[in-house]
This record gives structure tokens, C-alpha cells and sequence, in this order.
């Protein structure tokens, strides 16, 4: 009888320690004479299934009311009513029931009103973490996606917006404050100006030119003039492609990222066939693409972004330098990452991938030995002795090593920039220097080539330090013809990103979506 006792208290002690401590609450209701409000209080229990962020706004608060006071509820609201100009939908945050209660507060009862602002409380932090870091995820959405997902601490931020009544320019503080991301905003505020109107599709079979006469071109300055690129006083529209035709053309080219040589091509007239409506989604995808990119990109870095195949060298938000670059085909995209420049390689030498030797290298091997000579190619196997062209086996062709020696006409050029990244992408220097003079340049196998990388590389060391290398030194090593790695002291952070709209010199801007990546996204954000 005593064991089983024994065994009784034993068990209760335990089940005693597993029950969860009582918060402490102060039921009371707090009464300002001075603003004329109460204060009610807001039951644990209510929150008991609600997140741990969620519970602890309210403990900050002494569980009670968090938007007991008419302006910040306002502030909440307007923030909800207007966040389609950050890219975002309403009817995602409950607006029509939210605004609904509000118009009846007054008539709630007290029980009404606290779900009522726990409604509210759950809503700021769901637009909140949405204005910051995005609705989606790219992790979940790419696997060639690698940025950090953006946290925010959004405890402090509401404690102190409410009790200073700074709601709105908490918000504003939120969100991001990239330059392209505000003209972002601007150019969907621009857009929705232009009017509602069904677009008729465009079509003729072959490329028209300044002088054709046609009856299609009537159709074109229309469109031209609904983007506001062809302004004709004469009401009357001829089927002439004219020199006034011309220069809105090449307006129009050049704001969409075409060869501004006036032929209406393929892609002039897919540019002309996307409406306004598909624009609007290009622009929403790209809002919500740029607040995953970070909220600080640091006092020096390069930026290349993929679409518009421009990198640029930017100091204390100043823009130094713009390269043209070549970036990867659709099939081998480059990826969107952020990283820190380690180092320069000079003369580097190249050694093939395992997708160039799959696809590339063994086929045309196979035919033709003289491919690896021809390409200065040095053969290893894996005990890492040289191999000759005629001792190489297609059949085990994954299980050798491929290197280029250095020079002028290596695959890497003369120069490769290197950063620390898991899909073994860096920026470098190329032997097929022509293709800078293309206008589509997504033609690389994933790295990013750099059109005149010597001058930027010089650019960024004499920054370093000027007495070495703001001089020859770059030519003197480069003469050698000898590897030779330089470390980057400083920090430069390295950002490979993907956006196809924003605005410039108050110009509607777009990019051809070359990984098809707009329409997508722009899906998921609505569904």
C-alpha cells in the first residue's frame, strides 16, 4: 500500500511540473480621461492558438487593446486599402471585413472589439513581413535562387508605432528603399494613367523598314502613340513607315532593350503586342522580386542584372562603371545570388564542367580528336597524369579532367573574378569578345562574361590601393602569361539579380523575360 502511494505522489509531482505556469494578466479595463478612450483587456486564452510572435505584441502590451486609438486603426487601414502600389492585393488582408468592423465599432461590444483587434494585430504583421522580405518565398519557388531571406523584428517596431502614433511611417520604414524599387512604384502609378483599351494583335511576315507602305503601320502608331512614343499632329494616319515613324521606333526599341535601328522585327512586335494589363503583372512580379534582394547592399559592390545584361561598379550609391555582359542561356540559367568578391585570377586557366563535357565536349570530341589541340586543351586522368588525344576514351569521358592553358583566346579571357557560391559561377573575361556587340546576349553555359574586365579590375584594385596598381601592373602580369591570383582586400559584394521593369528618366523601362520567370511569379502572388 505504501509503494503504490508512493507511485501516486511520484506521478502527480510530475504531472504537476508539465502543467504550463498561469500568465499573469491584469484583467483590468484602463481608462484615458485625457484622450477619452478605454483600454480593454485582452484574455491569454483568446490568443492560445494564435503564433508566439502574435502573444508576444500582446504581453508587450499588458495584454490588452494594441489598436485601441482611431489614428493608428486608420493608419493600418490606408496602409491595407494602398498596398497594390507596393504590388500587392487588398483582399489578402481581410480589408472588406476590416472595414466593415470599423465602420461599426462604435455599436461592438467588448468582446467584438478585442477579436476585432486581434484581427488587426494578425493583419499588420502578415502586410508588415510582406512589405519587407516579400509574400513568397524564392527558396520554395527556385532551386538556383540563393539570397538570405530578410528577418525583421517586428515586436519593437508596433510597441513603439503605437505609443508614438507613427503607424504610417513605420510602414514606410518597412518596406524597401532601393532607388529601383521606389521607381518601381512610380512606374505602376504611371502605367494606370494610360487607358483601358483591348490591345488587336499585330502580325505581318516579314520585317518592315523605314519608306515600306503598308497597311499594318497603321495599327503600329497606334500603338506607338498609346505608350506615348509617336506623337502626330496630323489626325490622319498613313500606311507610310516615315521618319517620324522612325525615330518612335527607336524610341520605343531603346526603352524596351532592342537594337534602336528602327526594323520592326520579332521583337519589336512582340513588345508591341504586350499589353497594358501584361505590364502591370511584369511590374508586380518585379515588386515582389526586389524585396527579396537585400535592404543594404554596403558601401561598394557590382550589380548585374541578368535581363538588361549590364553590370554595374557602384561606390557610396554611385554608379562608376557599366559593362555590357553575357549571361546564361535559358537552358543553363545563371543564377541570382549574393556574394563577396574574393579575388582576381589572371591568365587564368579553365577547366571544363561537367555539363561542357556532357553535352558539349563529348560529342564533338568523339568525331574529331583535334578538338582538345585545337582548343589547347590538356587531358588528365584521374591519377592526374597527361593523357594524349588519341589514349582518350569517350566511353569514361566524366572521368577525366579537362584544362585550357591561360592566354588571349582561353575560354575565361585573361582575367575571372571570383566569389564564393555553390553553383561555382564567377564573372571573367571571354574569347568570343564579339558577342558584347549582340543585343541578345543570353549565350553563356552560367558565368557571367565581362565585356572590358581588365579596365574594371583595375578600377576596383586602385581603389585598394593606388600606388600599386594605378599604374602598368595589370599589363605587366597579363604579359607573363603565368597564373597569378590577386586577393581583394576591401570589401565588394557581388550581386547577380533579375529585374525586368523600372523607370528611367521618368521612361517606362522593360526586358524581354529571358528565363520566362514574370508570368509565373506573378501567378503565385495571386493565388
Amino acid at each position: 500500500m505504501k509503494k503504490i502511494l508512493l507511485l501516486f505522489i511520484i506521478l502527480s509531482t510530475i504531472s504537476c511540473k508539465k502543467e504550463a505556469e498561469p500568465i499573469a494578466y491584469d484583467n483590468s479595463i484602463i481608462k484615458d480621461t485625457v484622450l477619452n478612450i478605454i483600454i480593454r483587456p485582452v484574455h491569454p486564452d483568446l490568443l492560445s492558438e494564435k503564433s508566439d510572435s502574435l502573444k508576444l505584441y500582446y504581453q508587450k502590451m499588458n495584454f490588452h487593446e494594441i489598436w485601441y486609438l482611431d489614428e493608428n486603426r486608420r493608419d493600418l487601414i490606408n496602409e491595407i486599402k494602398f498596398c497594390y502600389e507596393d504590388g500587392l492585393n487588398p483582399k489578402d488582408y481581410e480589408i472588406e471585413i476590416i472595414e466593415d468592423l470599423e465602420t461599426k465599432r462604435k455599436t461592438l461590444k467588448d468582446d467584438e472589439i478585442v477579436k476585432y483587434d486581434i484581427l488587426l494585430t494578425e493583419t499588420f504583421e502578415k502586410l508588415a513581413n510582406h512589405l519587407h522580405k516579400g509574400k513568397l518565398n524564392p527558396k520554395e519557388l527556385y532551386t538556383d535562387w540563393d539570397l538570405k531571406q530578410k528577418e525583421i523584428a517586428l515586436s519593437p517596431l508596433l510597441e513603439k508605432g503605437i505609443k508614438e502614433k507613427i503607424i504610417a511611417s513605420t510602414f514606410k520604414d518597412i518596406k524597401p528603399k532601393n532607388i529601383v524599387y521606389q521607381l518601381l512604384k512610380k512606374s505602376l502609378f504611371e502605367i494606370d494613367k494610360f487607358p483601358n483599351v483591348t490591345f488587336e494583335k499585330i502580325a505581318v511576315k516579314n520585317k518592315i523598314v523605314v519608306n515600306d507602305t503598308l497597311p499594318e503601320m497603321v495599327k503600329i502608331k497606334k500603338r506607338l502613340a498609346y505608350w506615348n512614343d509617336y506623337k502626330n499632329k496630323d489626325s490622319i494616319i498613313t500606311w507610310a513607315y516615315d521618319t517620324l515613324t522612325l525615330k518612335a521606333v527607336k524610341r520605343f526599341q531603346a526603352r524596351h532593350g532592342l537594337a534602336p535601328d528602327g526594323v520592326i522585327g520579332i521583337g519589336t512586335l512582340k513588345a508591341l503586342n504586350t499589353t497594358k494589363n501584361e505590364r502591370i503583372e511584369q511590374i508586380f512580379a518585379n515588386l515582389e522580386r526586389w524585396k527579396w534582394y537585400p535592404s543594404d547592399f554596403g558601401k561598394q559592390y557590382l550589380i548585374a542584372n541578368i535581363p538588361d545584361y549590364v553590370l554595374h561598379y557602384v561606390i557610396d550609391n554611385d554608379t562608376v562603371a557599366s559593362h555590357k555582359i553575357v549571361v546564361g542561356t535559358p537552358k543553363r540559367k545563371t543564377p541570382i545570388l549574393s556574394s563577396k568578391l574574393s579575388n582576381f585570377v589572371f591568365n587564368p586557366t579553365w577547366t571544363i564542367p561537367p555539363t561542357i563535357i556532357k553535352e558539349d565536349l563529348t560529342p564533338e570530341a568523339s568525331r574529331n580528336r583535334n578538338y582538345f589541340p585545337s582548343r589547347r586543351l590538356t587531358i588528365y586522368n584521374s591519377q592526374g597524369k597527361e593523357v594524349s588525344p588519341d589514349e582518350w576514351n569517350p566511353s569514361s569521358a566524366n572521368n577525366y579532367k579537362y584544362v585550357q592553358k591561360p592566354g588571349y583566346n582561353n575560354s575565361l579571357g585573361l582575367v575571372k573574378f571570383n566569389f564564393a557560391n555553390r553553383h561555382s559561377v564567377y564573372l571573367h573575361d571571354t574569347n568570343h569578345r564579339e558577342y558584347f556587340a549582340k543585343t541578345y546576349r543570353s549565350l553563356s553555359s552560367g558565368c557571367v562574361r565581362v565585356e572590358n574586365p581588365l579596365v574594371l579590375t583595375k578600377q576596383i584594385l586602385t581603389k585598394t590601393n593606388p600606388n600599386k596598381w594605378d599604374n602598368n601592373e595589370i599589363d605587366s602580369i597579363i604579359k607573363l602569361e603565368k597564373t597569378k591570383t590577386v586577393s581583394v582586400k576591401n570589401t565588394v559584394n557581388v550581386y547577380l539579380f533579375y529585374w525586368t521593369s523600372w523607370m528611367e528618366n521618368d521612361k517606362l523601362q522593360f526586358r524581354d523575360d529571358i528565363y520566362e520567370l514574370d508570368k509565373v511569379l506573378f501567378q503565385k502572388l495571386r493565388n
